[in-house]
């Protein structure tokens, strides 16, 4: 007998008792790559949700036909041609943050997070449960990354959305950008805080 889906939890859930990079550490890498900047942040964000969230689909339409021994396989080329339309679309109509994004979008086939959601959703639950797992864990993965590039471009470029965000008379009174906050491993370090507040905050959590 099928278990009844809280379709609520589904989504809800990988916003923050469930997030995928902050709780499962999934992702990390790309969260330590795109995020020196707000904008390509984003994008990366809206990328992986589309991505995630029509391969999470289209295998559980498949799910009842793929044999057992090549089900990574087929999950691999759903994903990748997923990422090629996608690529495809960011070069038509936004060649710059294609440009900054480079060869990140490509690895979207081998995140973790879609291969761990269309092994253990989609591969058992219908289609509309597992569009909403797919939408879920991929807004996780991009508030975590939209809150890494905010406080990293922000402090490491004076600016958000490449508009200047810190007033002209804070430099001519002496303040100087944070170098350090544009760097790979800055990234590492704001996520580990942001694990450090959540888990704080979500006693469960804690082993």
């Amino acid at each position: 007998m099928a278990e009844k889906i809280n379709y609520k939890s589904v989504i809800l859930n990988p916003f923050s008792k469930n997030n995928p990079v902050i709780v499962q550490v999934l992702g990390i890498c790309s969260a330590l790559a795109v995020t020196a900047k707000l904008e390509p942040a984003i994008v990366m964000g809206v990328s992986v949700i589309s991505v995630l969230a029509f391969s999470n689909v289209i295998i559980s339409l498949l799910r009842n036909t793929i044999p057992t021994n090549i089900r990574i396989i087929v999950q691999l080329v759903v994903v990748a041609g997923l990422v090629v339309i996608v690529d495809q679309l960011l070069k038509a109509y936004a060649y710059d943050v294609s440009k900054q994004l480079s060869v990140f979008i490509g690895l979207i086939i081998t995140n973790c997070i879609l291969m761990g959601r269309l092994e253990a959703f989609a591969m058992a639950n219908k289609p509309w449960p597992s569009f909403l797992d797919g939408i879920g864990n991929g807004i996780g993965y991009t508030i975590i990354l939209v809150i890494v590039a905010f406080f990293r471009e922000l402090l490491g470029s004076g600016t958000l959305l490449g508009y200047q965000v810190i007033p002209q008379s804070f430099y001519d009174a002496g303040y100087v950008n944070n170098g350090l906050m544009i760097l790979p491993p800055m990234a590492l370090i704001v996520v580990g805080c942001i694990i450090w507040v959540h888990r704080s905050i979500n006693k469960d959590l804690q082993e």
